[in-house]
């Protein structure tokens, strides 16, 4: 039968909240258990503050343990767009930086000693339809040219070199992503964040903060903190305790599901170079194979806000047929599906508002950007000369009619699954 639970805690199940006794005075506060919230906590606990991180629910129960663990570090705007939104300086900053956030990533892993299967095996980026090709190779050449990544087109008489199927018009890869487990991820972030003497708070909501002569007071579930700064790094789990953030935020459900094991030929069929995988259909699938190498965990947006229904998982699966039509026999095991979240400019973003600090609006990629951008709202406490980020300016613009559900999200859905089937049957005929 297949579970609902994502693939990723069968290796790495959640740890108990440890109801551990609310300190009334904290250097610093942070909202959420996350990569975000972590991240910023070990690096002001290593600097010697204070620091309590809550969370309403298990530490890394959200998006953090229920990811792809694809290292992207993607950005959902060319650099075009980006030049046209927010200048040239700002678009070849924002570009800049996601290089250094993933260096920043590799390194943290490498030097903490981070169990999390991690392996730098590059992505392939397939063109779903034929006039595809050229942009992803513009891409390509751009990214070597500007910022040194080993980043080259794939024609289609090639691609099999890198995937199994004839689905795609050629693409692109690029060697400077990998995949990780996030689950076991997270957990050793925890355990990092523990030796460096912070206090994690799961099951604890947080129920407001308000300003006052020390800075702030943070009312929680178990008693309220006096603290002199507040990070908040719920992204798309954000709650009725910040309705400001909440309008800002577009949560979205991304939904994953794992097959059960494939043979070790049919995998080496299917995925020859084990990389990740990326395609530019409008509804945006990512997918690779597990960090055993015998499963194939395929990823894309949901069009549901409440519930479970059975269709996200039926129309997963068509789509992951698609691209491997020999796994049409072989069954899943699991369907679970975590929330991220978008904003009007869709760029991943840190800013303040009444010196509250944030760290959210990672568009799906918070692999690598929610552990960079805790990080740098950390530094940014501290004062330190490393705070500096091209992420760092306005807050995400309102969004009208957004109190927290994205009530119009399944129209959005259907109406790119409208467009992918267009530009399906225009390619084939």
């Amino acid at each position: 039968m297949m579970r609902r639970d994502p693939y990723w805690w069968v290796a790495a199940p959640l740890a108990e909240a440890e109801q551990r006794p609310v300190d009334p005075r904290s250097d610093v506060v942070i909202v959420g258990a996350g990569y975000t919230g972590l991240a910023a906590a070990i690096t002001l606990a290593r600097a010697g503050r204070s620091v309590q991180v809550f969370d309403k629910g298990k530490p890394g129960e959200g998006a953090s343990s229920r990811n792809g663990g694809i290292t992207s570090g993607n950005l959902r705007h060319s650099h075009a767009e980006m030049s046209k939104r927010f200048g040239e300086e700002r678009a070849t900053a924002i570009l800049a930086e996601a290089k250094l956030a993933r260096e920043d990533l590799y390194r943290f892993i490498d030097e903490e000693g981070i169990d999390c299967d991690f392996k730098l095996v590059g992505r392939f980026a397939g063109a779903s339809a034929p006039g595809d090709y050229e942009r992803l190779a513009r891409d390509a050449d751009h990214l070597h040219r500007t910022l040194g990544i080993e980043a080259f087109a794939v024609s289609r008489a090639e691609q099999r070199q890198y995937i199994g199927t004839n689905f795609y018009h050629g693409g692109n890869v690029r060697m400077d992503i990998g995949g990780l487990h996030p689950a076991k991820f997270h957990a050793e972030m925890l355990r990092v964040a523990k030796e460096a003497g912070v206090s994690i708070h799961g099951e604890t909501a947080i129920l407001g903060v308000r300003t006052d002569i020390d800075g702030y007071e943070v009312e929680t579930a178990r008693g309220k903190v006096q603290a002199a700064h507040v990070i908040t790094g719920t992204n798309g789990y954000t709650d009725t305790s910040d309705r400001w953030l909440r309008r800002r935020l577009v949560p979205v459900r991304s939904r994953m599901i794992a097959t059960t094991p494939l043979s070790a030929n049919l995998m080496g069929e299917l995925m020859p170079s084990r990389m990740m995988y990326t395609e530019t259909r409008q509804l945006h699938y990512y997918y690779r194979p597990s960090p055993d190498g015998t499963r194939i965990l395929f990823g894309g947006r949901d069009g549901t806000i409440a519930g479970d229904a059975d269709w996200p998982t039926r129309n997963l699966r068509r789509a992951m047929l698609d691209v491997f039509p020999e796994v049409a026999e072989v069954e899943l095991d699991h369907s679970w599906f975590g929330y991220v979240a978008m904003n009007r400019d869709m760029v991943p973003r840190i800013f303040s508002r009444r010196g509250v600090r944030y760290a959210a609006g990672y568009c799906g990629s918070g692999t690598v950007w929610a552990r960079w951008a805790g990080r740098k709202a950390a530094l940014q406490v501290l004062g330190d000369g490393a705070r500096q980020s091209a992420l760092d300016f306005r807050p995400p613009k309102f969004v009208p009619l957004l109190a927290g559900k994205a009530w119009f999200m399944p129209a959005v859905i259907a109406w790119m699954a409208l467009q992918d089937r267009l530009a399906a049957r225009k390619a084939a005929g």
